[in-house]
């Protein structure tokens, strides 16, 4: 995509790997993580991180030639954080580059690549994860465009297809599979353990279902007594989780914990004042919260998040469809945004065209108003305007042939126009104000629209 630049993309999902191994990379995400990343690995210019329950992807942009070391770095980096060899399970991650890697973002951002087809849930997900790029200062001139690109496909493909048609979320599909196990729900007893955003997912779901009682436990009891308050429910600390578990039926765990909260020997100490009433636990959270050996107990029936893949695929007939339209939009925006980040490579060479030609104008109209001293100031700003509109109309054609000609000649004819218009030259080369930097490096935005830069608006559209 750019000649010395490349973006490369480092993750694993739920298609690439097993839940057992995508907990092992559940970084918390956020900018002090970053800022870690940025401090451990020196060969990238701007990085992302993304992580979600069936996601871990590293986004990084370098230079070409720094691709070997930076992959050695992420491997020190993965084995010092973590004690996780990268030899070892490199089979289960996905390397994409640049077009590939702009067209993945995209998909993912318009919940394409979700377990999930067109779930919502994940756009906010890329949001917050572009904010923490933003705080940890990894996101650069490249991944600003990237990202708000991202969010205007995402956008757009939901205006224009029907890909968030229904209430389809991984909450959802644990609703659903609940009634198939356990047929009504409208006489069963939820308890939610975690008052997080799925917990509260979860919720809607099973209460619009028709769940006789809603049951919350959390380490944190006033987050507990606040979404209980809101579904006409009951809270518990997590430290009653025994005795709330002795009359639930149906059990959705979903707390950010490193380790098992619903346990084997907590389950089975249950059973007996239960009368061995069947017990559904569905466990959404990544890293898991229940014990996998809980389901050899009688009468207790453990899913966890790769368990769901089943009840999603009845979901998926009518987004398959609007996915087909989807994926043509995203085709159109990657080939646009791949000729943004081309044409990148000219942007220098346009900001010295456009800062002689300033130089020179100046220059120029100083000289012959030192000479017409009797000018009144309106004249002046007419003279301002003459030779702004020359200096405009004369530049269109380079900067016309470098956009239309880089793509038929390359470096080719960025060499030319730099010859013709000797740019080299040590007297021309540009020193810009931060201001006009500013400008000028958005010279492919459209939306540069502040009528007091209209003359170098001109040189960049």
């Amino acid at each position: 995509m750019l000649s010395k630049l490349l973006f490369l993309l480092i993750g694993l999902n739920h298609k690439t790997a097993p839940v057992e191994l995508r907990e092992k990379l559940s970084f918390t995400p956020s900018s002090s993580f970053l800022l870690n990343l940025k401090r451990q690995i020196s060969s990238f210019k701007e990085a992302y991180f993304l992580s979600t329950c069936n996601r871990v992807e590293f986004g990084f942009v370098l230079e070409q030639e720094k691709k070997e070391l930076l992959l050695n770095e992420f491997s020190e980096f993965l084995k010092k954080n973590l004690g996780f060899s990268w030899e070892r399970f490199k089979s289960y991650f996905y390397l994409l580059e640049n077009e590939e890697a702009v067209k993945h973002l995209f998909e993912v951002s318009c919940g394409l690549d979700s377990m999930v087809l067109g779930e919502p849930q994940i756009l906010g997900q890329v949001k917050n994860c572009y904010q923490q790029a933003l705080e940890a200062r990894t996101c650069g001139l490249f991944l600003n465009k990237l990202f708000h690109r991202a969010f205007f496909v995402a956008k757009k493909v939901r205006t224009e297809t029907g890909i968030g048609g229904g209430a389809v979320s991984i909450s959802y599909a644990a609703c659903q599979l609940a009634k198939k196990i356990l047929g009504s729900l409208k006489e069963r007893v939820l308890l939610l353990v975690g008052a997080g955003e799925m917990a509260e997912l979860a919720c809607l779901h099973f209460v619009s279902s028709g769940v006789k009682k809603v049951v919350i436990a959390n380490r944190t009891f006033s987050k507990a007594v606040k979404l209980a308050e809101k579904f006409k429910g009951e809270a518990f600390s997590l430290e009653e989780l025994p005795f709330a578990l002795t009359f639930a039926d149906v059990v959705i765990s979903s707390t950010s914990a490193t380790h098992f909260i619903i346990t084997k020997s907590l389950v089975a100490s249950v059973l007996k004042p239960r009368k061995y009433k069947p017990l559904f636990i569905i466990d959404i959270a990544v890293p898991r919260n229940v014990d996998p050996e809980v389901n050899k107990l009688e009468n207790v029936y453990l899913y966890d998040i790769d368990d769901l893949k089943a009840v999603v695929e009845e979901n998926l007939n009518e987004r398959k469809k609007s996915a087909l339209r989807a994926k043509t939009i995203i085709e159109e925006e990657v080939l646009k945004f791949k000729k943004w980040a081309t044409e990148l490579e000219i942007h220098p060479t346009i900001r010295a065209l456009v800062h002689k030609a300033e130089i020179l104008r100046q220059k120029e109209l100083s000289k012959t108003l030192k000479k017409l001293k009797n000018l009144s100031e309106k004249d002046k700003a007419h003279l301002e305007v003459l030779t702004n509109s020359l200096v405009q109309k004369l530049l269109y054609y380079p900067i016309n042939y470098l956009k239309k000609g880089y793509h038929e000649n390359g470096k080719y004819a960025i060499n030319i126009v730099r010859q013709i218009f000797e740019l080299d030259e040590d007297d021309f080369k540009p020193v810009l104000k931060d201001e006009e930097k500013n400008l000028l490096e958005d010279s492919f935005s459209t939306e540069l629209k502040d009528k007091k830069v209209v003359n170098k608006k001109f040189y960049l559209n």
